[in-house]
């Protein structure tokens, strides 16, 4: 009786736990998921946007691990400290993956796959370079007398030892010393954090020193090698790892992989993000406007050029952008307006395309690859400036001084003939045209009169004086 007793309470015990972990499961599918991103390019903000909505998306979900493929020549600072706390801060473990074979995770890459939970590599593939790059235009020369290492030379005729001055310099820099130290820190304390080789992190931002996957596996820089995605998962499996503080044990066989793909933000991101394109929507914006402020009543050109500026200006925060690059742009573009409207013999034109190339060329503060501007598309838009400022704004700048030879406009000033007069009213004969005519005088027959303005299908005129007649 016991027994059947037992057995009466376990039964529906279990099935209520049954119910409860499939309405659990049926509310969220998508547990114990492995989500899988791809990052095949140079690292920037529409990667970090990429990479911080799909862990928002697994952590939200639950999901078992995120595996992050890296392919990049490295990128932005600013976005590469961002996606590494993303990922220092996701309850979800992240496996970056350097693969396929041939692929590279390279300085900015260098420090996203120490900061994952795992770090993995493909054969074939290798990671390094982690020097940060010169940022805020070309490298200063060293100073002769403080930044050379003495070398001893030895003089032949007397045996002296003497020191000469070598041709490299120890220092470049106290602001690249800064970066350096700064980033040598910052990479330490992400392999410390997951145990990983510190002294070779130190050595591939000094030294820019890079490793191939058989070699950083040996030197404990990364935790495996994987030919593929499931030989990854299959090696993972049961593997333990510190996530937040606690350990994790990995559950990856038999897991439904889903790949996330950049959603349309993350796409627009990337578009305007390219130095390149946010460049050509700055001038678009500028010349949009410019048009339309020299046309009033255009619409087009207005709502085209401030559309662009807009964007351009959104993309800019997100860059690293060099004001006074920008300030020689708009002093440019602003010269050669100037000659379209006062002409000054090419000095304001010359000014102007001297200041718009300089400015562009250090547009983007940073040598990063990737990030800078093409100089074709520089010298593009310096020619097509010109063009536009100089001979097409310029002809109708000059066509609209000219004296207006029809329409309405044109019968201001003209003379004309009286054909009928009453009192202040009557028609006048002009241009071989009878008009509705006023005055503020007595209009008489066959009288000369001037037009003075235009009133609709009336037209004001007053009598011309008798010098006026005998001067025609």
């Amino acid at each position: 009786m016991a027994k059947r007793a037992g057995t009466f309470v376990f039964l529906p015990l279990l099935l209520v736990v049954s119910f409860i972990w499939h309405i659990a499961y049926a509310e969220n599918p998508s547990v114990g998921k492995i989500f899988q991103l791809t990052v095949a390019d140079a690292i920037g903000p529409a990667t970090h946007d990429y990479i911080e909505r799909a862990l928002d998306k697994a952590n939200q979900q639950k999901a078992e691990l995120v595996i992050l493929r890296l392919d990049t020549p490295g990128g932005l600072d600013t976005s590469m400290r961002a996606i590494i706390k993303n990922i220092t801060n996701s309850s979800v473990p992240v496996a970056s993956y350097v693969s396929p074979t041939g692929a590279r995770a390279a300085s900015a890459g260098t420090f996203i796959l120490y900061a994952s939970h795992i770090a993995a590599m493909a054969p074939g593939t290798n990671l390094g370079a982690a020097t940060p790059v010169q940022i805020g235009g070309l490298p200063k020369p060293a100073s002769p007398d403080k930044n050379r290492s003495p070398e001893k030379s030895q003089d032949k005729q007397n045996g002296k030892v003497e020191k000469k001055e070598s041709a490299v310099p120890v220092v470049n820099g106290a602001m690249k010393n800064k970066a350096i130290n700064d980033a040598v820190a910052y990479i330490r304390g992400l392999a410390e954090l997951h145990g990983r080789n510190q002294d070779w992190a130190e050595k591939t931002v000094r030294e820019a020193a890079s490793l191939p996957a058989s070699e950083a596996l040996e030197l404990n820089v990364i935790d495996l090698i994987a030919d593929n995605v499931p030989d990854l998962l299959k090696k993972l499996d049961g593997r333990k790892v510190k996530v937040l503080g606690e350990q994790h044990s990995l559950v990856t066989g038999g897991r439904v992989i889903e790949q996330i793909e950049p959603d349309w933000r993350s796409r627009l991101l990337s578009v305007i993000t390219n130095p390149n394109i946010a460049y050509i929507l700055m001038l678009i914006g500028i010349y949009g406007l410019i048009f339309e402020l020299s046309n009033p009543g255009a619409i087009i050109p207005g709502t085209i050029g401030g559309i662009a500026l807009l964007l351009a200006l959104y993309s800019f925060q997100l860059l690293p952008i060099n004001y006074a690059g920008m300030a020689l742009i708009l002093l440019g573009v602003a010269l050669m307006v100037g000659e379209a409207f006062e002409p000054s013999f090419g000095i304001l034109g010359i000014g102007g395309v001297v200041a718009f190339v300089f400015g562009s060329i250090i547009l983007i503060d940073t040598d990063v690859v990737g990030y800078g501007i093409d100089l074709s598309i520089i010298v593009t838009f310096a020619a097509s400036s010109v063009l536009i400022f100089v001979f097409v704004i310029g002809m109708a700048i000059k066509a609209r001084r000219k004296k207006v030879v029809s329409g309405l406009e044109e019968l201001v000033g003209s003379a004309g003939r009286i054909i009928e007069g009453v009192d202040h009213k009557g028609r006048v004969f002009i241009h071989s045209e009878s008009w509705n005519a006023i005055s503020d005088s007595v209009l008489e027959k066959d009288q000369q009169v001037r037009v003075t303005g235009v009133d609709g299908l009336t037209l004001k005129v007053e009598p011309l004086l008798s010098s006026e007649k005998e001067g025609e």
